[in-house]
């Protein structure tokens, strides 16, 4: 037998327009020809299960060749093979006619399609000028053939002297595609795109894929060290991951994958995704935006479905009714198991918050259903303390970690152990935390009575350091909310909790911090001043800045010299109108020129600046030195409570060096001629 014929095609030059428009990247061709062996073998096997085929199917495989002489590449399977009839109709007729009727579709159109599943044959025509098929069906008694195509519409059809059942085909590589008959290049793809199939895939008798799929097994089968060793090869030399979530769903659509929770560094690009999206164990893409929820992006992983459609463009993809359901349930699934892991195991959920928690903050911006399911289990630090048992011996006391209990007190303690079995839970084990944690809920009962629908927080543990004690040593709880969405996450509590007012522990300082009675005592008989008026006038003539507010409060302590002589506060809501112009504007926040320097009456050092003032004799014109030392301690005070707030940049600094130096001298000068 021999026949040729010309291919039913409509489009002119169809062959360039597949070489130059079809891919964007020529390799996947392999990713076709291998997918359509791997059904070729999987519809051998049900067919026999149907009882259509009595012979031995034997073990299922592909096998790769190369030949650098002669410069081609083959994919051989053992599947159910093609008769002449199915050859013509579904190499001449149905891969040819779907692949114009593909490009009549996307030709000319500037956007990316996310895959091109079912169209894997004619993708071979991107790298061969010819292209060769050899079958042999498993029907009985059909004849081999032997189809050949060089690239234009013509194509010849012949017998074949093939004796074993299944398809080669052998692709004859263009000059420029000679890469492809590099060992190497081959492995490479068949472990970007094939290594999942559960087929072995050999290439020089060696098998160069990994074949089982752990998404595709039941999580019941899989221990934690398989979970992560799948992590590990799937990101190689990155940190372990904190915990993950198991997909495995087939109504209302088909959904497998294993998502995980990874650490996460300054510099990972929390819009860009890192979940791998498969079809069928089949590679597709690196990127789920379209797909994932917003909120997940920064999780990794795999995704695969047979329900996505991939032959679309991405703007398709996030209109379409079914990725919508499926990232509703993705939300959702990840939803429980961050609910789960607070249930059952809250230590470890206390351990994985720091990372865990800006996923769950993410999603409650973006995702109002994921925000109702998870508004019980968001906690934040706290400088709140319960009493703790101390252990039968100092050398193996460990911090304890309060958590909120099931029921009754809000606060339970529990005891880090230095290393906790994972007991099934899908957590890696991190260093034990020493932190308190609660729920705003929690905090609000709690400090009701002190002060009711008022939240104290803090955003940066080292600069707001001063602050932070001196709301604890009058008792006041203060949340550390220093994560770098909190910014946003602070004004979704205020919509949230309408009636709640939040407050920075630099903003301003609640009156059970401040002694009235010392800040108005009278020190001066003569002018009748209080010694806060005497304070605020020397500050004001020392500073001269018209826009700094200078406030004089006595503050309360048992131990004066413990707090600061100085403060500077930053009102709550002029702060916040500078930072969202800033943001507005993607520049970095400017300290603002109105700010409020309190000054401390009760601190000996402000006590000993009246009288180092006012002590002295003026000797002809300007001012006493006991004057102008005082007038450089009050910059020096001044400076060091901006030191609390924000660093100095080089002309700054540059000043408060020499400004110290100075009042170091003067008061040095003092000692020696006192």
């Amino acid at each position: 037998m021999r026949e040729q014929g010309t291919i039913s095609i409509h489009t002119e030059n169809i062959f360039p327009i597949i070489k130059k428009s079809l891919y964007s990247d020529h390799e996947v061709f392999l990713r076709e020809l291998i997918s359509n062996a791997v059904d070729a073998i999987q519809k051998l096997k049900m067919v026999s299960r149907a009882g259509e085929y009595s012979g031995d199917i034997g073990e299922p495989e592909i096998q790769i060749a190369i030949d650098k002489d002669r410069k081609t590449l083959s994919i051989s399977d053992n599947g159910i093979g093609m008769t002449a009839e199915e050859v013509k109709k579904y190499i001449n007729q149905v891969a040819f006619s779907s692949a114009e009727e593909f490009i009549h579709k996307y030709e000319g159109k500037d956007q990316q399609i996310i895959g091109h599943f079912g169209l894997g044959f004619y993708s071979s025509f991107m790298v061969a000028q010819k292209v060769e098929i050899d079958t042999l069906s498993y029907q009985a008694g059909a004849p081999a053939v032997h189809w050949s195509c060089d690239g234009s519409p013509e194509f010849i059809l012949e017998d074949s002297s093939r004796s074993d059942r299944g398809t080669t085909i052998t692709l004859h590589l263009m000059e420029d595609e000679q890469e492809y008959v590099e060992d190497a290049r081959i492995k490479q793809l068949v472990k970007t795109y094939c290594d999942f199939l559960p087929v072995p895939i050999k290439l020089n008798g060696e098998v160069i894929n990994q074949q089982k799929a752990p998404w595709r097994e039941s999580a019941n089968n899989l221990t934690k060290e398989d979970y992560l060793e799948f992590y590990r090869y799937l990101y190689p030399f990155q940190e372990e991951p904190l915990l993950w979530v198991h997909l495995n769903t087939d109504y209302p659509f088909i959904l497998n994958g294993i998502l995980y929770f990874p650490k996460l560094r300054p510099d990972v690009d929390v819009t860009q995704g890192q979940i791998k999206l498969f079809c069928n164990q089949v590679f597709v893409s690196d990127h789920c935006e379209e797909i994932i929820p917003r909120f997940l992006l920064p999780m990794r992983g795999v995704i695969d479905s047979t329900d996505i459609p991939l032959n679309v463009s991405r703007s398709a993809l996030q209109t379409d009714r079914t990725v919508r359901k499926i990232a509703d349930y993705i939300s959702r699934k990840v939803g429980d198991r961050l609910k789960e892991l607070y249930r059952n195991s809250r230590e470890e959920y206390i351990k994985v918050w720091q990372d865990v928690g800006t996923f769950v903050k993410f999603g409650s911006l973006n995702d109002e259903k994921f925000k109702k399911q998870v508004e019980d289990i968001v906690i934040y630090r706290t400088t709140y303390e319960t009493p703790v048992v101390a252990a039968s011996s100092p050398a193996t006391e460990t911090p304890a970690v309060q958590v909120q209990a099931e029921e009754g007190d809000a606060w339970q303690d529990v005891q880090p152990a230095e290393s906790t079995p994972d007991s099934g839970t899908g957590v890696q084990e991190n260093a034990p935390t020493t932190s308190s944690y609660t729920t705003l809920k929690e905090y609000l009962e709690r400090n009701k009575e002190r002060h009711e629908n008022r939240v104290y927080y803090c955003t940066d543990e080292v600069t707001q350091a001063t602050y932070v004690e001196l709301h604890k040593k009058q008792g006041l709880e203060v949340l550390f909310m220093d994560s770098f969405i909190d910014t946003h996450f602070i004004s979704f509590l205020e919509r949230e909790y309408s009636d709640v007012k939040f407050s920075r522990v630099d903003s301003d300082l609640d009156q059970t911090l401040l002694d009235k009675d010392k800040a108005g005592e009278i020190v001066d008989p003569t002018t009748n001043k209080t010694r806060s008026e005497l304070i605020k006038e020397l500050f004001e003539k020392a500073l001269n800045k018209p826009k700094l507010n200078i406030r004089t409060e006595a503050l309360k302590s048992d131990d004066p010299q413990g707090t600061p002589p100085a403060m500077v506060l930053l009102p709550e809501y002029m702060r916040r109108i500078q930072e969202m112009s800033a943001f507005v504007q993607q520049q970095t926040a400017q300290f603002p020129d109105d700010h409020i320097l309190l000054v401390n009456t009760a601190h000996p050092l402000i006590q000993n600046l009246v009288s180092l003032s006012q002590g002295s004799i003026i000797q002809g014109e300007g001012q006493s030195p006991s004057a102008e030392l005082a007038n450089a301690i009050c910059q020096h005070v001044y400076d060091l409570a901006l030191m609390a707030q924000k660093g100095f940049n080089a002309e700054g600094m540059k000043s408060f060096v020499e400004r110290s130096n100075q009042v170091l001298t003067r008061l040095t000068d003092r000692a020696t001629s006192a």
